[in-house]
């Protein structure tokens, strides 16, 4: 289908991803999926080529309000060529929160880093105890005597980027909620240097083998005051800002990973015979197809809508969960149904239809569950 959602500036910036990602990133994944994690040069090569400064201020070395569609460019070329950027796109979820809630104090330490890919960032959430009811976290944050710290404790998992990462923004219980479990709920700036910060795990993930997923744990660690993110108890208020720009995040590569994966299945079939003709030749294996093009060319419509509304600052919250739960979910029976046509093939991990396949299945869980997700639009249906 003809999409009018990019500009000529969206698809110069295509050319230059797609270029990077075939000459740095296909040749060596594998390595990288090895090691679980991207190398710290390749985070510079994306900040030299400007991929970290969109949404930062001009002023702290960043290329201004560029809109979200730029970063949709890169998930939709990493899908194309079965590949990640690893932990940086946890760091790039977080531009909206580093502008919009810090302060110029803090936007001159850690904005110019930032876009450099000398200070790597992640944000720490989810706990063994408490995924997508962000409320019940129980990692704390008390006040010093003296007033000037806080001493944060308490265990975080499936921190993207964790290992790497430089500054952890963590979500942490600084008061007790009172009338709203939301409340009390702070974000603090965590420099991962700092005594008692520790990865405790690193879980050997079904996909995203390269994103650098770690457990991290914070003993008595000092944070000082001045390294609260907004203010104190204003999480939700931070975290706003990232939720929707997550999901669609997520919605968007769902779509690329299933336009991919399409693309993949059309040519092996045509390519591989069996009883003495092409696979393409047969009937169901064009139903099927068919079937796949079809979901692709309503998710892309979805998709569009969702990336002009977003950067006209009219993507709803209900919204952005609703486009996650149908990409996410759509997405999924079109993965499964092309990894079955490519047969064997489809159950070797080094194949890029067996990528797409497993780092597809993370979008149903992260950045909310597919069951949180249908609560979200419930409610806002009045039910």
């Amino acid at each position: 289908m003809r999409r009018t959602v990019f500009q000529d500036e969206h698809e110069a910036f295509r050319t230059q991803v797609r270029e990077l990602i075939e000459a740095e990133v296909v040749p060596v994944y594998s390595e990288w999926e090895t090691a679980g994690r991207v190398p710290r040069d390749f985070y510079r090569k994306l900040g030299k080529l400007g991929i970290f400064g969109f949404g930062i201020p001009e002023e702290f070395g960043g290329g201004g309000p560029k809109g979200f569609k730029f970063n949709a460019v890169i998930a939709e070329e990493c899908a194309r060529a079965g590949v990640t950027f690893g932990g940086a796109s946890a760091h790039l979820a977080l531009p909206a929160t580093l502008v919009d809630y810090t302060t110029d104090e803090q936007k001159r330490r850690w904005l110019p880093g930032f876009v450099t890919g000398e200070l790597m960032t992640a944000i720490a959430i989810t706990e063994p105890e408490a995924g997508s009811d962000v409320a019940g976290i129980r990692t704390v944050a008390e006040l010093s005597e003296d007033g000037t710290h806080y001493i944060l404790n308490g265990s975080k998992a499936y921190v993207s980027g964790g290992a790497q990462a430089d500054l952890v923004l963590v979500a942490c219980r600084t008061a007790s909620a009172v009338t709203d479990r939301r409340g009390g709920m702070s974000l603090l700036a965590v420099d991962t240097r700092a005594p008692g910060v520790a990865v405790d795990s690193e879980p050997a993930t079904l996909g995203l083998r390269s994103s650098d997923i770690v457990g991290m744990t914070f003993t008595d660690v000092r944070v000082p005051v001045g390294d609260v993110v907004g203010g104190p108890g204003d999480a939700f208020a931070c975290l706003a800002g990232i939720f929707p720009q997550e999901r669609l995040g997520i919605a968007v590569g769902a779509y690329a990973h299933a336009a991919a994966a399409v693309r993949l299945a059309t040519a092996f079939v045509r390519e591989r015979t069996a009883f003495g003709k092409p696979v393409a030749a047969f009937q169901n294996t064009k139903f099927v197809l068919a079937d796949c093009k079809v979901t692709v060319n309503a998710l892309q419509a979805v998709v569009d809508q969702a990336l002009e509304a977003f950067d006209a600052g009219e993507l709803t919250a209900e919204e952005a969960a609703a486009t996650k739960l149908y990409c996410t979910e759509a997405a999924t029976g079109v993965l499964d149904k092309c990894l079955q046509l490519h047969g064997g093939l489809g159950f070797t991990m080094d194949h890029p239809i067996t990528r797409l396949y497993a780092d597809n299945r993370a979008g149903r869980i992260f950045g909310g569950t597919s069951e949180i997700m249908r609560t979200i639009v419930a409610k806002s249906m009045g039910l």
